[in-house]
């Protein structure tokens, strides 16, 4: 092998996949540090546009339709494609997927900043999905993959915890972006944190992929991201247009044809997308079952109350955003708690109270109307919600890790964490429209106020079914690992260690 000539500098080597890094080290600092600025710009973003939709309604003069469209338009992508997103993660390495996203939603917010009407909002909404899906799974896939064995459940925790501040802040910086300026900072404000994380990763992240991918089922993703964009246009607009009219039966109806081809296609397919003999298990498909209808209730209330309290009791964003704090302090601090009593207890109980108290969450929510105050009106409804939530996620992951085979828990936690992402599009989709209000205009009227007290019932009773199939399907629980709580725009963000907790009754 020929030698480097003395006077040629030696380039900076990347480490490799094959060499561990320690967490103490100033390799492990600086890959945390990326890891986390990258991972922070969906976090953050996700909770702070929640606070900032009313403003983007009134600047494109937009109806319920339309705010509904800035919700969805992300999260049909985002939810759609991160099973995707995970796999190409697998088969082309974490750093490429890290960076590749990374750059895509840095990109898609700068459009986002800068777009001159709301089409073109929407279309950059849709590629901020779309990176989103690769950036979310492969930002936990470094953490997990680059430390050493022993030093990755204290890297997962402190990338958990670092995603749980950053989406408990987001609400609050969200509000203060608009009333300071323009819901254009808001996509600024990930911009710096993209611009930081890049070069930070580019130098310092190590490259890590898994011995034996998995095939990508680019037919799958194709299918069921074309078959519910066709089915939330047509419940997004119908209420507007009429759901006789050619366009949006058209459209719903091509929607279910190809969510079914979908289905059959996963059957077929020797390594599918979402794998059907996972739902076998009575328990899997009741935790996803439970999943989805609590987060399509949380994904619901939350876009409904910053309208209220915005549009209707005439908080300032700012204020509206820190009113729900509260909500992410009680994730943040009970979570770790929920997590030990499963342990010792089992997941049943947990699964079944959890929901029940955000029920009465959302119940004490529907008071919230002008002349209330904070306090007494808003404050206790945020709060009991919060705790039920609390309450139920970390037990819902062990439920769905105790029902997958050895091997599979990857997967399974990946199509829950898209189940939740859908369910917080479904809501966004359906809600407004079984509330009363799909099609209206004014978003501040009587007819407002009545919908929204409508729609905190329903999502009340979407947790109450939730209780009832949660009593009903789970059963055992698999070792709780460190998660990130969910964010309050697209539904939850479970993540495994390898480092497990003993439950009790559990089995792998």
């Amino acid at each position: 092998m020929q030698a480097r000539p003395p006077h040629e500098p030696a380039s900076p080597r990347r480490p490799r996949c094959d060499d561990p890094v320690r967490l103490a080290s100033p390799s492990g600092r600086w890959v945390i540090a990326a890891v986390v600025l990258g991972s922070a710009a969906p976090f953050v973003e996700g909770t702070a546009v929640n606070v900032a939709l009313p403003a983007i309604g009134a600047s494109f003069d937009l109806g319920i339709t339309g705010i509904q469209w800035m919700v969805n338009s992300y999260l049909l992508t985002l939810g759609a494609l991160i099973l995707l997103g995970g796999a190409l993660g697998d088969r082309h390495g974490y750093r490429w997927a890290f960076l590749s996203g990374l750059a895509g939603f840095g990109v898609a917010s700068l459009l986002c900043t800068l777009a001159p009407t709301v089409e073109l909002l929407l279309v950059a909404r849709v590629v901020q999905g779309a990176a989103g899906a690769l950036l979310v799974p492969a930002s936990l896939a470094v953490v997990n993959s680059v430390f050493v064995e022993g030093d990755r459940p204290a890297a997962v925790g402190m990338w958990a915890g670092w995603s749980a501040v950053a989406t408990a802040f987001g609400p609050f910086l969200g509000g203060w972006l608009v009333d300071a300026g323009s819901w254009r900072l808001v996509f600024a404000s990930v911009v710096p944190l993209v611009a930081v994380a890049v070069p930070i990763a580019l130098r310092h992240l190590p490259e890590a992929r898994v011995p034996q991918p998995r095939r990508l089922d680019v037919a799958g993703s194709v299918l069921v991201t074309l078959g519910l964009g066709g089915v939330v246009y047509a419940l997004v607009e119908g209420p507007r247009a009429g759901f006789t009219s050619p366009e949006v039966a058209g459209l719903g109806l091509v929607g279910v044809v190809l969510l079914g081809v979908f289905a059959w296609e996963q059957r077929r397919n020797p390594e599918p997308l979402l794998p059907p003999a996972l739902f076998a298990s009575r328990q899997f498909a009741g935790a996803n079952l439970v999943t989805l209808l609590c987060y399509a209730a949380l994904g619901g209330a939350l876009f409904f109350l910053m309208l209220q309290l915005q549009n209707v009791m005439g908080y300032r964003a700012v204020v509206a955003g820190a009113a729900l704090v509260p909500l992410n302090v009680a994730m943040v601090v009970l979570s770790p708690m929920a997590g030990r009593v499963t342990q010792r207890i089992g997941p049943t109980l947990p699964t079944t109270v959890g929901p029940l108290v955000s029920a009465g969450g959302f119940v004490l929510l529907a008071g919230v109307r002008p002349g209330v105050g904070y306090v007494t009106g808003v404050l206790p409804g945020v709060v009991v919600f919060g705790v039920g939530l609390a309450i139920l996620v970390a037990p819902l992951t062990a439920a769905v890790l105790a029902a997958v085979p050895a091997g599979q828990a990857g997967i399974g936690s990946g199509v829950n964490n898209a189940v939740a992402r859908l369910a917080g599009l479904l809501a966004g989709a359906a809600l407004p429209w079984a509330a009363g209000l799909g099609g209206i205009g004014e978003l501040s009227g009587p007819a407002f106020a009545a919908g929204y007290r409508r729609a905190m019932g329903i999502c009340a009773v979407l947790c109450l079914a939730g209780a009832v199939v949660a009593a009903a399907t789970i059963r055992r629980a698999a070792p709780v690992r460190p998660h990130v709580h969910p964010a309050v725009t697209h539904g939850c963000s479970e993540v495994q260690a390898d480092t497990e907790m003993p439950v009790a009754g559990g089995r792998r």
